[in-house]
C-alpha cells in the first residue's frame, strides 16, 4: 500500500468530517462511546466550527492509501481555548487538534504517518516542540498510541460539566541543522 500525504484545504472538510463519524462510530462499536458520544461529529455545530476553524488558522494534511484519502490531521501554532487554564510551554510550538482516519485503513500506518508529517513540518519550521492532546479515558489507548509514536504525556486535565478526561503529550523533533542561523564573526 503506498502512502502519499498532501495539503488539505477546504474541500477537504467532509473528508475530515466523514473520518471522524467513521471513528466516533467504531468507538460506539467497540462500547467505547467515552471520547466523542454516539452521535456523528459532524450534526455537531461547535465540532464543525472546530474543524474549519483549525484547517483556516494552521495547516490540513490528507494521508491517502493508493489515492484513497485514509486519514486526516489538522495542525495550528497553539492549542484551542479549552486548554486555557493550563500553562503556555513558554517557546513556540505546533499542536495537532484533529487526527483521524478511515477505519477501512486501520493498521497500515497511516496515522503514524500523518504524525511523522505533521513532525517534520514543524522541525522544517524551525520549532522544535509538537503537542497534541487526546482522551485519557477508558484504558487510555489513545494516549498509548500517540506514545508508541514518540509522544509523552505531560499534564493531564479534565473538561466540562462530564469531566471529560484529557491528557497533552509533547514530542521534541530537531530544527534543521541550518536552525538556528549561525553567528557571523565579522
Amino acid at each position: 500500500m503506498r502512502i502519499t500525504i498532501g495539503e488539505g484545504g477546504p474541500d477537504d472538510v467532509p473528508v475530515l468530517l466523514g473520518m471522524l463519524d467513521s471513528s466516533a462510530a467504531w468507538l460506539v462499536s467497540q462500547g467505547r462511546p467515552g471520547q466523542w458520544g454516539t452521535r456523528p461529529l459532524s450534526e455537531s455545530p461547535k465540532k464543525v466550527e472546530s474543524v474549519v476553524r483549525c484547517m483556516e488558522e494552521g495547516w490540513a494534511f490528507v494521508a491517502e492509501a493508493d489515492g484513497v484519502p485514509a486519514a486526516a490531521l489538522t495542525l495550528t501554532d497553539g492549542p484551542g481555548a479549552y486548554l486555557s487554564h493550563l500553562p503556555p510551554p513558554g517557546e513556540p510550538e505546533r499542536y495537532i487538534h484533529w487526527l483521524a482516519s478511515d477505519r477501512r485503513f486501520k493498521g497500515h500506518g497511516v496515522g503514524s504517518a500523518l504524525l511523522a508529517h505533521a513532525a517534520e513540518t514543524t522541525r522544517q519550521a524551525g520549532v522544535s516542540l509538537i503537542r497534541a492532546d487526546c482522551y485519557a479515558g477508558d484504558d487510555r489507548r489513545l494516549v498509548a498510541y500517540y506514545e508508541a509514536d514518540g509522544f509523552t504525556p505531560t499534564q493531564a486535565y479534565t473538561v466540562g460539566e462530564h469531566r471529560w478526561p484529557g491528557q497533552v503529550l509533547a514530542r521534541r523533533v530537531r530544527p534543521p541543522a541550518a536552525w538556528p542561523p549561525a553567528a557571523s564573526c565579522g
